[in-house]
């Protein structure tokens, strides 16, 4: 359909589109250019005022926008599946070919890539741009209340404003951030037509922990290692910064570790979860009790024994420990100190989303509906999530991409 049919039909008051698009975020932004350079009328439905504010705000401000290892294992087991057969599509290269040919320069740091300029702005804008070359209309101030199927699609604004589509393509995003416009709503659109949504849990997100430790060291970081213990079990590992807060932890490696912890909480009520900290992870148990042991025959009082290992105010809080020293003890302690989880923080702070749409009634290679002809999903919406480092707004590209192909 041609951009002038286009603009004729809205003269006379027929918004109607080729494709219809839900959510203006990054998988959204990318479907709307995807299915725009088929030559297809499109229009984004914006909830917010602006374009891509999650992207903005990602990667600290940089916008970690891929990684140079995109595979399954960084993903959820149940997106496995999805995952590997979009990125067969359009994977790494295709994602950053996509964005050179916008006009974006990019570098790798550690397996992560972040536009040259360092600045989430300035991937935002070369979006706007191509979707501006292309004719894409944008709907500001658009929440989708409702959707009606039949001979195409219908979707009908809170305040009562209807578009038309042949195609329709729902990539209104998960829960995380929603004072930036994700904020689960459209899990009751994918409802409308069948869909079942696994329940959405926070992940990459703070633990709430109740410890004196935490109180007593709130706003120091330390470098640690760190594992989730769920019923007795190593669910995941990492390591990183480890930050103590006043409400519980935080930090990098707690961050990465997240994910198996909020779900087991949230949406399986597990009570016996817990984190292991190793606070000395650049020292093996071994030497690092005979570091202690060689203190103790200094006689180094008990206020200092931890003195250039850690951090001064850890020798003052950890003084108990040494008082009648048993060297084995101390290691252990530190090699392994175990603070119960209680929860999570919420929506907020938490970075990704796990949960949504169930990968499972959506096709793999198309991510068509199984359940409606027409009806495409994109990005966090779905039951896909990724680990730190790129690999969620990877799939949030990629996904975008393959939604908007199908015609």
């Amino acid at each position: 359909m041609s951009h002038e049919l286009n603009v004729l039909r809205q003269v006379i008051g027929m918004l109607t589109y080729d494709t219809a698009i839900i959510g203006g975020g990054a998988a959204g932004i990318v479907a709307a250019i995807s299915a725009a350079r088929k030559s297809a009328s499109v229009i984004i439905c914006e909830r917010m005022p602006k374009l891509g504010k999650k992207i903005l705000v990602s990667g600290g401000g940089r916008c970690n926008l891929s990684n140079e290892a995109l595979d399954g294992p960084h993903y959820n087991r149940e997106g496995r599946g999805l995952v590997r057969s979009v990125f067969a599509r359009f994977g790494r290269d295709d994602i950053s070919g996509f964005f050179k040919e916008v006009g974006l320069e990019m570098y790798a740091e550690g397996g992560r890539v972040f536009p040259v300029t360092d600045q989430s702005s300035s991937v935002l804008k070369v979006l706007e741009m191509e979707l501006k070359r292309l004719s894409v209309t944008v709907d500001f101030g658009f929440e989708a209340a409702d959707i009606a199927g039949g001979d195409g699609f219908t979707v009908t604004s809170k305040a009562g404003k209807k578009i038309k589509s042949d195609k329709l393509i729902i990539a209104g995003g998960g829960k995380s951030y929603p004072a930036l416009g994700s904020d689960g709503s459209c899990y009751a659109l994918a409802k409308k037509f069948g869909h079942s949504v696994i329940e959405p849990v926070p992940v990459a997100v703070p633990l709430t922990v109740k410890d004196p430790l935490c109180h007593h060291l709130q706003g120091q970081k330390i470098a640690a290692r760190v594992k989730s213990i769920i019923d007795g079990n190593v669910e995941g590992e990492a390591a990183g910064e480890l930050l103590f807060a006043k409400y519980g932890l935080s930090g990098t490696a707690i961050l990465d570790i997240s994910d198996e912890i909020s779900i087991a909480i949230h949406r399986h009520n597990k009570g016996d979860v817990f984190v292991s900290a190793d606070m000395v992870p650049f020292m093996e148990k071994g030497a690092l009790e005979s570091e202690l042991g060689r203190r103790i025959g200094r006689k180094v009082q008990a206020e200092e024994m931890l003195a250039g290992i850690l951090p001064n105010k850890f020798s003052y809080l950890f003084r108990e420990m040494f008082k009648a020293p048993d060297t084995g003890k101390a290691a252990a302690a530190l090699k392994d100190r175990r603070f119960k989880v209680l929860g999570t923080r919420g929506w907020n702070e938490a970075e990704f989303t796990a949960g949504g749409v169930d990968a499972g009634e959506v096709e793999e290679g198309t991510l068509e509906s199984k359940l409606k002809e027409g009806l495409y999903f994109a990005g966090e919406i779905l039951d896909v999530h990724g680990g730190r480092g790129g690999y969620n707004l990877a799939w949030a590209w990629a996904s975008g991409f393959i939604a908007g192909l199908a015609e």
